[in-house]
């Protein structure tokens, strides 16, 4: 076999990480005696890395009775696309040849991420000093592993320093500000880039629309939309799905559904970007509509993220039918489930009042993260099982879990619906002390809604006196709901003057102090309350039902008689509410 036929084979194989094909090749090598020959040893040990079979590739490496700046570079490189960082940073630190452009880039990489400063300023210092610090494709890297590591400052001072900085330095440059939260300093290099005339790719697009979704700029991510259709990138899947995701975050589902139309090639995570936003927006069964097209139209194979984003639109359905029959689905294709579709279940069969399934799940998840224990929690509480949601907890602790906000929110939901308020204000007060959270608003009004539930409206004032939020319109309202539950006209009055003044925008506070009054016969007032929710021209939202019916939902509005079968409806009901006998 000719040594050009071969090396050129091995080279197609790595590109396309045809494995078998390649080992085939390298059996052919070793046949031949051609595995002497560097070049051909080289070409063996690339197709290995590019594969991902790093074994197989370092095995060569080890082999070989001569190396150059490939065998290593080829190594390196492989180290770090397989994520085998250290191996990658251990492997350079053995390297007795001066490296090049592409080593020093991967090795950089790799220090990236592993956000290892240290290595990698030493590494910049080396790269200086032989002269390749300079070459776009090392400063690229410098300035990715300076933004992974939050020295930005170090990035723009290696940015500054490339004598023609290209699409890809302002790139990496606009990305680093978006992971070191600075936005508008990455939508100022984007303009740079305009001014510069440089040719805006995909990436500076996606970076773009990601800033204008953080800073919650529609109208400028909608200028950009435009930009990207007259440059013919919106139909490119991952320009598309940033564009998804951009009016997702504006709960706009018509645009996002307009623009998932128009990407030519949806890869799986435009579907799942798409779900999300339904539920996102809640609209959740347009979301399970849209799984519906995605895998009985499109026969597209739903991943992980997929299953856990409908299963959270069955929560938000309370569709126990429709969530059993894609836990059915799971428990038949896949032999091992992924945390996060196990708490999606945990999270799906709790709101759908199947408590018992849902701990069921949870006690079979191999291997519990935060979320998990967060979700039993929640999923307890919601049910008024407080002691057993205090239990998960202790568990929780024993298995050395920290903690986080989201745990004593359900925990202080817990305590509300079982009435366990002495135990909620323990929590409450261990937050800061014991685990170092601060409580926020949303812990501040659990506690309110305990000692209110509880008739201790004097003791929830004395709290509201102690903490920055206590005149918090989510806390007066809260209160005043306790003050209309045990009567207490007084003090109800006293708390809505207080609420009244912050003029809220909800009809809420209005609702509340009209129901106050009514309670106590107290007819003027309720009325004077009323016409000042009129007064403020709002209205309030009418309640409504939904209703699963041979897999779809039918909605029932308060007031609102439009259902195309209300006359068999009313038939039903007349014929429920028809005396026996």
């Amino acid at each position: 076999m000719i040594p050009e036929s071969i090396s050129s084979l091995l080279h197609r194989c790595s590109k396309v990480k045809a494995l078998i094909h390649g080992t085939s090749l390298h059996a052919a090598v070793f046949k031949t005696g051609m595995q002497s020959d560097v070049f051909i040893s080289n070409h063996v040990l690339n197709m290995y890395a590019k594969c991902g079979n790093m074994t197989s590739a370092r095995r060569v490496f080890d082999e070989m009775s001569e190396r150059n700046i490939v065998s290593w570079s080829a190594m390196i490189s492989g180290y770090d696309q397989a994520g085998e960082f250290l191996m990658s940073l251990d492997l350079f630190a053995q390297m007795r040849l001066v490296p090049n452009e592409f080593v020093f880039s991967s090795v950089i990489s790799v220090c990236a991420n592993l956000t290892a400063l240290s290595p990698g300023q030493q590494i910049h210092a080396y790269s200086q000093k032989v002269g390749y610090a300079s070459i776009s494709f090392v400063s690229n890297s410098l300035i990715s592993m300076y933004m992974k590591c939050g020295h930005f400052s170090d990035a723009v001072s290696v940015f500054e320093s490339t004598s023609e900085p290209n699409s890809v330095s302002y790139n990496a440059l606009i990305n680093g500000f978006i992971e070191n939260k600075l936005p508008e300093k990455g939508f100022e290099v984007f303009k740079c880039m305009q001014r510069q005339g440089l040719v805006l790719d995909r990436f500076s697009f996606v970076g773009a629309l990601e800033i204008c979704s953080f800073s919650n700029n529609l109208l400028t991510g909608m200028a950009l939309h435009c930009q990207t259709i007259k440059r013919k990138l919106d139909t490119n899947p991952f320009v598309g799905n940033m564009i998804i995701t951009m009016y997702s975050v504006f709960n706009l589902v018509e645009e996002a559904e307009k623009a998932f139309r128009l990407i030519e090639e949806k890869d799986v995570i435009s579907w799942n970007i798409l779900i999300t936003a339904c539920s996102h927006s809640v609209d959740h069964e347009k979301g399970l509509r849209i799984f519906e097209e995605m895998t009985k139209k499109h026969s597209v194979i739903p991943d992980d993220f997929t299953f856990a984003s409908v299963l959270a639109a069955c929560a938000g359905l309370a569709s126990i039918q429709y969530g059993k029959q894609v836990h059915a689905h799971l428990i038949r294709t896949r032999i091992y489930q992924d945390v996060g579709v196990g708490n999606a279940l945990v999270n799906m069969y709790a709101k759908c009042g199947s408590i018992r399934y849902a701990y069921d799940v949870f006690t079979r998840i191999p291997h519990h993260n935060l979320v998990s224990w967060n979700t039993m929690i929640a999923g307890f509480g919601i049910h008024g099982l407080g002691a057993r949601a205090v239990d998960i907890f202790e568990q929780m602790m024993e298995n050395w879990v920290k903690p986080d906000s989201v745990t004593f929110i359900g925990l202080l939901m817990a305590c509300n619906h079982a009435g366990l308020v002495e135990m909620g204000k323990v929590y409450f007060n261990s937050m800061e002390d014991t685990y170092g959270i601060a409580p926020d608003l949303e812990h501040f009004s659990c506690l309110i809604d305990i000692l209110g539930r509880a008739g201790r409206l004097t003791e929830a004032e004395e709290y509201m006196r102690k903490f920055p939020f206590g005149h918090h319109p989510v806390v007066l309202c809260s209160l005043l709901s306790a003050c209309r539950l045990h009567g207490d006209v007084v003090f109800g009055a006293h708390v809505a003057r207080d609420l009244l003044k912050l003029q809220p925008v909800t009809t809420s506070p209005y609702v509340l102090l009209s129901s106050l009054y009514a309670s106590d016969d107290m007819w003027d007032n309720a009325a004077e309350a009323r016409k000042m929710l009129n007064g403020r021209g709002l209205r309030k939202e009418p309640g409504y039902s939904l209703v699963e019916v041979n897999g779809s939902f039918e909605k029932f509005t308060v007031g609102n008689l439009s259902h195309s079968r209300i006359e068999e409806i009313k038939d039903t009901l007349r014929t429920l509410f028809c005396p026996l006998g």
